[in-house]
């Protein structure tokens, strides 16, 4: 067990045509193995949640978010106040966008290795059917963590020893069209800080210019790009920072110049430590795209070998298809 929860209080939110009613529980939720076992799947659903945003509290926004979490550290005031305050500004928040939400609001404060969290998260309900041992239709409501749209996560030691950099706290963007950030931004009392993928960008092409530099013969460039991703994905999964000098370890070889040193010499804008958007580095180990009906991805490696790019007649070359499509297609024209 990694994940050791602190505090646990859970409050429910009905939102309906004349707005949102948030039922409160009475205090805080006692902590057994269950509650443990419960906040590290949602801590692990969190982190593999793409496209996060990152800020700061912001001292112009007087959060009310902020100044309750304070008086928490500092020992005035309970954890379960702190969500009766929070919740009182969400309230107000939700009110104001067309958040069509019901579920249960949970606020935690938890320990993961040597970090300290804060998570608050929305999380729905869904229905699920069984049968019964006399052949009957049951079903049971339970909670749809996978499909957490609604959540932001404070990193009390980063707030605690790098307030200024408005990076400690992150939330999940969500899906295009809605407007997750803002309310989310509104709601903590927050202004944007890093830009995750615009980070993992930079790093990209100071990698690929790396290598470029390097001279490495293609297979060594893949197998490194490969490393680098391994690496980048490792930090993903574990909700933690993206180090320069780590991957300078991963990339710098031999007597040449170390990654860690080409990418200050040339001057790019690519923080010491960044957070990683998975959807950015992934295209350092694979190609994909989709439109028009057609869905492709293969491994970067691929290309000029097994898949062949033709940018005159705009086609794709694919030698060794898969064998469950070519079963597809070789069936499909059998039956013509």
């Amino acid at each position: 067990m990694t994940v050791q929860v602190d505090k646990l209080v859970v409050h429910y939110v009905d939102k309906n045509e004349e707005g949102v009613d948030i039922h409160l529980r009475n205090d805080e939720m006692p902590v057994n193995e269950r509650v443990n076992i419960f906040i590290e799947q949602l801590h692990h659903a969190y982190n593999g949640k793409p496209g996060k945003g990152f800020c700061g509290f912001s001292g112009e926004k007087n959060s009310v978010v902020a100044s309750s979490l304070e008086s928490y550290r500092q020992g005035d005031m309970h954890f379960y106040h702190v969500t009766e305050q929070a919740v009182t500004v969400l309230k107000e928040e939700l009110n104001k966008y067309a958040f069509n939400e019901t579920g249960y609001l949970i606020f935690c404060h938890y320990r993961y290795v040597a970090d300290d969290f804060v998570l608050i998260a929305l999380i729905n309900v869904k229905e699920h059917y069984s049968i019964t041992s006399e052949l009957d239709l049951t079903s049971s409501r339970h909670l749809d963590i996978s499909r957490m749209q609604l959540a932001a996560r404070i990193d009390l030691n980063g707030w605690a020893t790098n307030a200024n950099e408005n990076r400690f706290i992150s939330f999940i963007k969500g899906r295009a069209g809605r407007k997750v950030a803002d309310f989310f931004l509104d709601f903590l009392g927050c202004e944007e800080g890093i830009d995750a993928k615009q980070q993992s960008n930079v790093m990209l092409t100071a990698v690929e210019d790396y290598l470029s530099e390097q001279e490495y013969e293609k297979e060594e460039k893949n197998e490194l790009r490969k490393q680098v991703f391994d690496y980048c994905n490792d930090c993903v999964s574990t909700g933690s920072d993206a180090e320069v000098v780590e991957l300078s370890g991963t990339l710098s070889k031999g007597d040449g110049q170390s990654f860690d040193s080409f990418y200050k010499d040339q001057n790019y804008d690519l923080e010491d430590s960044f957070p990683v958007d998975k959807k950015t580095v992934t295209s350092m180990v694979k190609f994909s795209g989709q439109g028009g009906g057609v869905s492709v991805s293969f491994e970067r490696k691929h290309l000029g070998e097994r898949v062949q790019y033709n940018s005159q007649t705009d086609t794709l070359v694919i030698k060794g298809i898969p064998p469950n499509l070519k079963d597809q297609l070789e069936r499909f024209f059998e039956e013509q």
